[in-house]
């Protein structure tokens, strides 16, 4: 059994993907990031950093005792490993996949991420803020769609985790001032992912965990957004 630590977010959503494609059973257990449950103790022992996802697993494939992960990508990379499933076991595809999965953790994820705050969220609109960080999504989008040209999937004909990793990305492209069908070869990769069972089955759990949200409320800003070293230190 595996507990995944987590809210319903694009990070989120990549582990619950790859749980579901794979058949792993597991625990959600919600971490409401606006109303600050990321920093209970309990929590950070799991997740020093005070992000989600985070996971335990129970059954780890060295025997011993439960062992906890943070980080998306290593979680994904870890899940892979475990099962054996979605990552490839050659030389060259596994490389090829751990460069695009890297590519969304350290680009798309966090412009994408900026281009929500600056579009959304910020107490002030700030074009330059925004021109920049929605530009770079759309370059970012058109490095994925480029990618895509003559493949299925990222690495090629086989789904894998570099997938798992930019598909909840690409969501929210309306939020990001996106247009799909500016990118047509990410557009019907969007779509083919979108309509996959477990890809329907990932996000259905979301609906359960969000039933519980209250939203991006002045005091969930606050603790989203309002982040500093006293965070780390033991403070809020």
């Amino acid at each position: 059994m595996i507990d995944l630590y987590y809210w319903p977010t694009p990070n989120g959503h990549k582990i619950t993907l790859f749980l579901e494609e794979a058949g792993l059973p597991y625990r959600i257990v919600p971490v409401d990031i606006g109303r600050g449950r990321q920093f209970d103790p309990e929590f950070l022992k799991i997740s020093p950093n005070n992000r989600i996802p985070a996971i335990v697993d129970h059954e780890p494939p060295d025997g011993g005792g439960p062992l906890s992960l943070f980080e998306s990508g290593a979680i994904l990379v870890y899940l892979a490993e475990k099962t054996g499933k979605f990552l490839p076991a050659d030389l060259r595809g596994r490389k090829t996949a751990l460069e695009w999965l890297f590519w969304q953790v350290g680009g798309l994820g966090p412009m994408a991420g900026q281009a929500h705050h600056f579009l959304h969220y910020a107490p002030e609109r700030i074009p330059y803020a925004i021109e920049r960080y929605v530009k770079e999504v759309a370059r970012l989008y058109a490095v994925l769609d480029r990618r895509l040209e003559g493949r299925r999937f990222i690495v090629g004909e086989d789904y894998t985790i570099a997938d798992m990793a930019c598909y909840p990305w690409i969501v929210p492209h309306e939020r990001q001032n996106q247009n799909l069908d500016d990118h047509p070869n990410l557009k019907r990769w969007f779509e083919e992912i979108r309509e996959r069972p477990a890809t329907k089955r990932a996000y259905a759990r979301a609906k359960e965990v969000k039933e519980a949200e209250r939203g991006i409320d002045e005091e969930a800003k606050k603790i989203l957004f309002g982040q500093g070293p006293d965070v780390v230190r033991g403070g809020r």
